[in-house]
């Protein structure tokens, strides 16, 4: 399995649908499935009929998984950017292409 380019906790920017632009942080990331979950994006409205634990029901608004291929690294100006592994002091980190900076610890 290749190394996780999109972790949880990272700044992402998405890059195309009804949400394209919007920035947020990964909350949780399945990389068995090849998606995340961004905070604030891709909202998704569920109905759910009363129970005894919610008696109201009512409508639930989620966020729904994203395709990991629709969302990219943020960097420092917010622009998307691609992620390259680089070795260093012999440790593999995670490097942006585009300005360099090292975006592991």
């Amino acid at each position: 399995m290749a190394a996780a380019r999109i972790k949880k906790g990272d700044r992402v920017v998405v890059l195309s649908g009804k949400d394209k632009g919007k920035t947020g942080t990964v909350s949780f990331a399945m990389p068995k499935d090849g998606k995340v979950v961004v905070e604030g994006v891709n909202i998704a409205t569920r109905h759910k009929k009363p129970t005894q634990a919610n008696p109201q029901g009512g409508l639930e608004k989620i966020e729904a998984p994203l395709h990991i291929s629709k969302v990219a690294h943020v960097t420092a100006d917010g622009k998307p950017t691609r992620v390259r592994f680089e070795t260093q002091d012999g440790k593999k980190v995670r490097v942006a292409v585009k300005t360099g900076d090292k975006i592991d610890g």
